[in-house]
């Protein structure tokens, strides 16, 4: 058997809505699980185990849900990019679906991003908001999540709006190394990059270890919430192909 056949097959065998259903029946309940651990460990660790910061207390504690959010609300983008090429390239019968699926888990991680964020900012820079670059790109791809949503919904045509959707998703990924970068390219409020580092991350271990636990915990919580919002929706793509069928052939 050609090797090329043979690694094609699995993704031909993920791309049948029904085998996928099927996978994903099979781990969401091992997801969930699992990201309950995680949370209950990274709390735990988070309010218990970290110390406080010597200047900013126990408000620092916040952080162990902004930061996880900040890096999914980029990520989620990322998966509806990824998604979308999947729709205008590879048309992969899966491609809008996870995009879709995607679109409201990104939006709703934003708007925690941005409501811890702010309510981390008041006793730190004495201001609920500040038009710096990361809080403005920030806000900028919740607006962005919102406009994606909208328009799919004002859309009759499935297919149309799955295209005009993924182009519009890819020309916003602009947005997500604007967020990444910001600190860099521009003066602003926020600290510059203290986790990925060439030279290593400048926190101290005992407040990473329950950042890195609870970060993981939140990328699970987006991959379980993904993959139900997914079944979901074909679920209703199927309910709404029956009814179709019906329709048409009651004329």
């Amino acid at each position: 058997m050609p090797q090329a056949e043979a690694t094609s097959r699995p993704m031909i065998a993920l791309a049948n809505p029904a085998r996928f259903s099927s996978l994903a029946d099979r781990a969401l309940p091992w997801l969930a699980g699992l990201t309950a651990l995680l949370f209950v460990v990274g709390m735990w660790q988070a309010f218990f185990v970290a110390p406080a910061d010597y200047q900013q207390g126990d408000t620092v504690r916040i952080m162990f849900v902004h930061v996880p959010a900040a890096w999914l609300c980029m990520f989620g983008w990322g998966v509806m990019s990824v998604s979308s090429l999947g729709v205008l390239v590879w048309r992969h019968p899966l491609a809008d679906v996870a995009a879709q699926a995607a679109a409201p888990i990104g939006a709703a991680f934003t708007l925690i991003a941005l409501v811890t964020g702010s309510l981390w900012g008041r006793p730190m820079w004495g201001t609920w908001w500040e038009w710096d670059a990361r809080l403005t790109s920030v806000l900028v791809l919740f607006l962005m999540y919102l406009g994606v949503i909208a328009l799919r919904a004002a859309l009759d045509e499935p297919a149309k709006a799955a295209r005009l959707v993924a182009i519009l998703t890819l020309v916003g990924f602009i947005n997500v190394p604007i967020i990444k970068f910001s600190v860099d390219w521009w003066n602003t409020l926020h600290q510059p990059a203290s986790v990925f580092r060439m030279d290593g991350p400048s926190i101290h271990p005992a407040i990473l270890t329950p950042l890195l636990v609870n970060a993981l915990a939140f990328t699970l919580l987006f991959v379980t919430l993904h993959l139900l919002l997914m079944r979901t929706e074909l679920m209703k793509r199927r309910l709404r192909g029956l009814r179709l069928r019906a329709a048409e052939a009651a004329r």
